[in-house]
């Protein structure tokens, strides 16, 4: 019996020692959750008052307290602050669960691990109601945009000096007009035009509020006038200077580069009347020129965001965030992973910060949060049970021997 005792004992240690070593070995792994080995002791079945006969592997229980961050330089890299796992899917489809957030993007523009895993987010427009699937960004070109809504915003001067109405309005005259600005203008092969814009005070009537007539001069990306002004509207306020009319306008232009023709809208609305300096206060412009994928962010809620050469930014995705009921219900995986099992219960996914989830931060990533300072006298105490169970054998051994001898 003291044999058998003896050898649980060498046993139990051997798995402690096992275990402290892959803690240490893993010591500076990314995200690594360290574990611990708990034992229980073991009595005759039925027997009261007598000594235990050794010690059983009761489990391994793992450490799921957050590592330090560390920032990295790559903004694709990413640590969770809080609970939760990043979910992923191998080549074969099987999906886990991890802590290491060293992601970068593959030859596909897809979001992946350093395993070349797949990393599962929800979908810009579905969101979580659409389930996870694989997050890509375009790394490619992004095309150019015509623009067909063009927003301003403005103060007029009501002390402008009005412009006659005989007056015929010409852009080379400026004193057939109140005030000038100008806005950019793309059309479809992404060309930068302009669009010149003049304000005209027209008298008042009978001390009504006067009007502004705004007139519109297309020039192209060469510095070329396409074809004449034109009046693009009519700006009619309220005695309070709030715009009640003349907004929006279209203007269209051919703009004779081969591009398609454009029909831009003008909204204006916003656009105040007063004692007060002119100035452009707003604008807004749904066109671009082409662009080339410059990189790519990830916010706190997850979201992946790609951003290109000509000021254009994506939303490719938010990553799903995993928690489980009983965590400890886990089961490790090589590599840094984890895969649920019918202990753990079935993975509740979120946004980073919805629910359980917790946030993330692009930039970092998580270190191992095995403490080595601790592991190693955990070391010490397991050789040293190690030893003293091997020399309870050795005895046993001997006495066995002279047993047989007398």
């Amino acid at each position: 019996m003291t044999l058998q005792t003896a050898l649980s004992g060498l046993s139990g240690a051997q798995t402690g020692l096992n275990t402290v070593s892959n803690d240490l070995a893993n010591a500076n792994s990314t995200a690594f959750k360290s574990q611990t080995s708990l034992f229980a002791d073991i009595y005759p079945t039925g027997a009261s008052n007598v000594p235990g006969i050794g010690v059983s592997t009761e489990e391994i229980e793992s450490d799921f307290s957050q590592g330090n961050l560390t920032p990295t330089g790559n903004p694709l890299d990413t640590a969770i602050q809080g609970d939760g796992f990043f979910v992923v899917k191998d080549g074969s489809g099987t999906q886990q669960y991890t802590r290491d957030g060293a992601f970068t993007l593959n030859s596909d523009g897809q979001l992946v691990n350093s395993s070349g895993d797949s990393v599962l987010g929800f979908s810009a427009t579905a969101g979580a109601s659409g389930g996870v699937a694989p997050i890509t960004i375009n790394t490619g070109a992004v095309p150019a945009n015509a623009s067909a809504n063009i927003g301003l915003t403005l103060d007029l001067n009501s002390n402008d000096t009005p412009i006659p109405t005989t007056t015929t309005f010409s852009a080379a005259d400026p004193t057939t007009y109140n005030e000038q600005t100008s806005v950019a203008a793309y059309d479809s092969l992404g060309n930068a035009n302009r669009v010149n814009l003049y304000f005209s005070e027209a008298p008042s009537v009978a001390g009504a509020v006067p009007v502004w007539t705004v007139y519109a001069q297309p020039v192209s990306s060469t510095g070329t006038n396409v074809g004449n002004p034109q009046t693009l509207t009519t700006l009619k306020f309220s005695s309070s200077g709030a715009l009640v009319s003349g907004s929006p306008a279209t203007l269209d232009v051919n703009w004779g580069n081969g591009s398609a023709a454009s029909a831009i809208a003008f909204n204006l609305t916003g656009t105040t009347l007063g004692a007060q300096t002119f100035a452009v206060t707003g604008t807004t412009n749904d066109g671009y020129a082409p662009g080339s994928y410059s990189g790519a962010t990830i916010s706190p809620t997850g979201q992946v965001t790609a951003t290109y050469s000509n000021g254009q930014t994506v939303n490719a995705g938010t990553l799903a965030i995993a928690n489980f009921i009983n965590q400890q219900g886990l089961s490790p995986v090589t590599g840094n992973f984890f895969a649920n099992t019918s202990t753990s219960g079935q993975p509740v996914l979120d946004a980073p910060g919805v629910g359980q989830a917790g946030t993330v931060k692009g930039g970092y990533l998580e270190q191992s949060n095995a403490s080595t300072s601790s592991l190693l006298v955990s070391l010490i105490q397991y050789q040293q049970a190690y030893q003293a169970n091997t020399s309870v054998i050795q005895t046993e051994q001997q006495d066995s021997t002279r047993l047989v001898q007398i």
